[in-house]
């Protein structure tokens, strides 16, 4: 790539102008100015003799010939980040970072006060934990590692099963004592019921069981939270009956099981990585670590 045709420096400006969809933004993600964007822009369309993009007044849209190029340049973006991956992980000690992605429920409860031990074993390791019920994408390396909540669909990835997670339905000991404890399914129309707020996945759709348990008609829920920790502190807090995965429930026996014989749901977790990042060392030892600590785990 040398002349004055397509050099990496206007290669990477294009690529962040296409992605961010004006020059403006672009030039605030790469420290440059609107007007040095636009000329380096410019000056690529001038020494390759095409048009990269329409201008319009709301902003940019790529053209045809932009629009292969954004892709090819995509894709090498993408390779190198790879490639530098695989050089920082082939020295011997595993070391760079590892960015790790999972659910907020099982990321805080369960993963982040085991974590110590893996840094204080690998220092060199850099972790980045990201924490999020949306599903990042391995293959575009939003992340490098996944613990997901059902089996990936996405192909190029490798997975294994990690653990099953179990849910059972809970209440504080106050909230009995103050409302009675159900002795049936059908008790459940007479109490406070709180639930997982957004609609969950198809594989986790059973997790609001208690809703429908035993019931002749819709039961209304006192509360909804679209997020476990949520669900957990509320029922804490002596606000109602709510189900939880095991891997939220404090292990102090101050919540109490209640209608243990709900056939509650329960689901696979799986660890997952993009194929191309299988030899890499730091993801390996992560690996090790995961399947050790789900070993010692009461669940």
């Amino acid at each position: 790539m040398s002349g004055g045709g397509m050099d990496w420096d206007k290669l990477r400006i294009f690529h962040a102008v296409a992605e961010a969809g004006s020059f403006t933004h672009a030039g605030e993600s790469l420290n440059l100015s609107q007007s040095a964007v636009s000329r380096q822009v410019g000056a690529l369309e001038e020494s390759l003799g095409v048009a990269l993009f329409h201008r319009h007044a709301r902003g940019l849209i790529l053209t045809e010939q932009g629009e292969l190029l954004f892709r090819t340049a995509h894709d090498v973006f993408h390779k190198l980040a790879m490639a530098e991956a695989q050089l920082t992980d082939s020295r011997e000690r595993p070391s760079g970072e590892l960015k790790i992605t999972t659910t907020v429920g099982l990321g805080s409860n369960w993963l982040t006060p085991r974590m110590r031990e893996f840094v204080d074993n690998y220092p060199e390791i850099a972790v980045n934990l990201v924490l999020t019920d949306r599903e990042l994408d391995l293959g575009m390396r939003e992340a490098d590692v996944a613990i997901r909540m059902w089996q990936p669909t996405q192909p190029d990835l490798v997975q294994r099963r990690l653990l099953t997670v179990h849910y059972r339905s809970y209440a504080s000991p106050d909230y009995l004592k103050r409302y009675g404890t159900p002795q049936a399914a059908e008790d459940l129309d007479k109490h406070r019921l709180i639930v997982y707020g957004e609609s969950a996945p198809p594989p986790l759709a059973d997790v609001n069981y208690l809703m429908t348990a035993g019931a002749e008609r819709p039961r209304r829920a006192v509360l909804q939270v679209n997020n476990v920790a949520g669900v957990l502190y509320a029922v804490q807090s002596g606000l109602g009956i709510a189900a939880l995965p095991d891997y939220m429930v404090p292990e102090d026996g101050k919540l109490i099981p209640v209608l243990p014989d709900l056939k509650p749901p329960s689901f696979d977790t799986y660890f997952v990585y993009p194929e191309e990042l299988r030899e890499s060392k730091r993801i390996a030892v992560f690996r090790d670590f995961l399947v050790k600590k789900v070993a010692e785990s009461k669940f």
